[in-house]
């Protein structure tokens, strides 16, 4: 198993799941300006989307869409702690916060990473919408260790990334105690910490 990944994008979350389960698993960095992966691959002819994560399975298979790999790897390995099975409530809790934090807050940090996009725009417009969506995120946590309560689950991973990607923004969210408090302790956690200086992070 491969995992395609860029430095510091919400590959990331893939890679943090991979090491919360203990996959095993290689990876391999892709250039996403110029799709060239690092062993020298177009990254189009591994996938069509040309975007991370890309999940090369053993069979030759491979998945895309962050969420929906979490989900395969968390199902194939029986992680229930993750992802708790079907018939279980909570699986679609975190279903929820997957798809949350993948159309809500993921989208909404896009428009961010973009120069094309004028800064006034960003400060004006993005901004405030994401800051609104996180405030929803920090209510919650002022009630919950995390996403799900007091167990680790995948969207907490992911979550984590878009919340480092703050800082790239310089969107500040030290008015949002639950939620930074949460992004502080959820950083020394042993599976962020190994994906971190995997990634030459930290």
């Amino acid at each position: 198993m491969k995992l395609y990944y860029s430095k510091g994008a919400c590959s990331l979350a893939v890679r943090i799941a991979i090491h919360e389960m203990g996959i095993p698993c290689e990876f391999e960095a892709v250039n996403l300006k110029t799709k060239q992966t690092e062993s020298g691959q177009d990254f189009y002819k591994i996938t069509a989307k040309g975007a991370v994560p890309a999940l090369l399975l053993d069979n030759q298979e491979v998945l895309t869409e962050n969420a929906v790999i979490q989900q395969y790897l968390a199902d194939s390995h029986q992680a229930k702690r993750l992802l708790p099975p079907v018939g279980d409530f909570n699986r679609y809790r975190v279903a929820e916060w997957l798809n949350f934090i993948s159309t809500e807050l993921h989208k909404g940090c896009s428009a961010l990473f973009f120069s094309e996009v004028p800064e006034a725009t960003k400060e004006k417009v993005f901004m405030p919408a994401l800051i609104n969506k996180l405030k929803f995120v920090d209510q919650h946590l002022s009630t919950h260790q995390f996403l799900l309560g007091n167990e680790f689950t995948l969207p907490d991973g992911y979550l984590f990334v878009i919340l480092r990607w703050l800082r790239t923004f310089k969107l500040d969210i030290s008015n949002l105690s639950a939620l930074s408090l949460y992004f502080s302790e959820l950083g020394k956690r042993a599976s962020i910490q190994k994906s971190l200086q995997e990634e030459g992070l930290i």
